[in-house]
């Protein structure tokens, strides 16, 4: 792709942008800001994780995105037998009784793991690597992913029977965290008289796997402002109890603070959306606009916010006062 300078790649960035949300939007209704935020993800070469009780469309979401990208797309359906091999692949014996290396569903660019707590902590483990350093290990032999590569995971609340929780380490490597809620009364209505009927929309693809790889480097060199940087590495660090610049709040509540990991987030989350939305440089609001989604899932409550039934998000909120 070639473009006069970066002040043209960043509106050509907000031309695909809305292009990709009018496409989506045919099929997913009420759901506005959260195609915003996977498509912040995608960007940012992050990873998402959409929790919500079932039929609220999260598989159809990801279909309707993996449809309008020009990228492979593999789902793995999790369930309580599946095995890490089932994920990455195995070795078999060929014709020449020589070992075979047989890709698994985990070598495409969109990875759909759906309902990915209701498979135990050792099959989720198997997508650890992948989704960290973009490759598989199998069997001694390390094998690189295609880029761009996103794991897209839906999950049922924790409280619901037959789930396994995910593990810290594995959380972490999610960018977001989304919570989908019912959608509204008229977003249901158009919901159930267009799928009780003959209606049926197909989606046009609209940005290629090129395209894809050139704006997430787009997004990398697009500047930050100190005082921006200092902001969320800030906003992280208040989160960590008995430290130098813990709140108030978090040593009284919180029990567990977000990494570094957190902070890069955070500064990457801001860039994209200030680039998605034409803007050539983030501010503090942006970083404030991508900050729940990032630290809900990186911060633990202690028994005190349990007894006081205070929420992850309205710790969150406070910090950001």
């Amino acid at each position: 792709m070639a473009f006069k300078n970066e002040v043209e790649a960043v509106n050509a960035l907000n031309n695909k942008f809305e292009q990709l949300r009018t496409e989506i939007k045919k099929r997913i209704y009420g759901q506005d800001d959260i195609i915003d935020q996977v498509l912040i993800t995608m960007f940012s070469r992050g990873h998402c994780l959409l929790i919500g009780v079932p039929g609220l469309a999260k598989t159809l979401l990801v279909n309707s995105i993996a449809e309008v990208l020009g990228l492979q797309y593999k789902r793995i359906q999790f369930t309580p037998d599946l095995m890490p091999s089932d994920i990455i692949g195995t070795e078999i014996l060929d014709r020449d009784r020589e070992f075979k290396f047989i890709q698994g569903p985990i070598f495409a660019n969109i990875i759909l793991a759906d309902e990915i707590n209701r498979t135990p902590p050792k099959t989720q483990a198997a997508l650890l690597e992948a989704m960290q350093e973009h490759t598989v290990t199998a069997a001694g032999h390390k094998y690189e992913l295609d880029k761009p590569f996103f794991v897209l995971a839906t999950q049922n609340p924790i409280e619901q029977e037959g789930t396994y929780p995910l593990p810290e380490a594995q959380l972490d490597r999610f960018m977001f965290s989304i919570w989908l809620d019912y959608p509204k009364f008229q977003d249901e209505l158009t919901i159930v008289r267009n799928t009780t009927s003959t209606f049926a929309t197909s989606l046009n693809e609209i940005i290629t796997k090129e395209e894809i790889c050139y704006f997430q480097d787009l997004v990398m060199r697009v500047p930050v402002n100190e005082n921006v940087l200092k902001y969320a590495v800030g906003l992280s660090a208040k989160t960590r109890p008995n430290t130098e610049l813990a709140a108030p709040i978090t040593n009284k509540y919180l029990k567990w603070g977000a990494g570094p990991r957190a902070s890069q987030y955070l500064v990457l989350g801001a860039k994209t959306l200030a680039a998605l939305q034409g803007k050539y440089s983030p501010d503090i609001d942006d970083v404030k606009n991508v900050a729940v989604n990032i630290l809900r899932h990186r911060i633990i409550k202690n028994y005190k916010a349990e007894a006081e039934n205070l929420s992850v998000e309205d710790i969150i909120s406070e910090l950001m006062k």
